[in-house]
């Protein structure tokens, strides 16, 4: 189980002085798991507009997912 958490981080199959990476500065900043890497590049490269700022189609298609990610983590 441990092992597909960390195929998970691709920042965790890096390795320091022969060793694996083990990460424990969480409180300063926590690794991404692939997925969020992914979402946030896609978001970048054809969505990246301001969320609730503008009446064009990037600035709407952006809101909208923004709220879906809303309703998604109030649910």
């Amino acid at each position: 189980m441990t092992d597909d958490i960390r195929k998970a981080f691709p920042i965790l199959q890096e390795t320091i002085n022969g060793h694996p990476l083990i990460y424990m500065d969480n409180a300063a900043t926590t690794q991404k798991p692939r997925q969020v890497i992914d979402a946030i590049s896609r978001y970048y490269l054809h969505q990246n507009a301001n969320v609730h700022r503008g009446v064009h189609t990037l600035s709407q298609k952006a809101t909208d997912l923004f709220e879906a990610s809303r309703e998604e983590v109030r649910s």
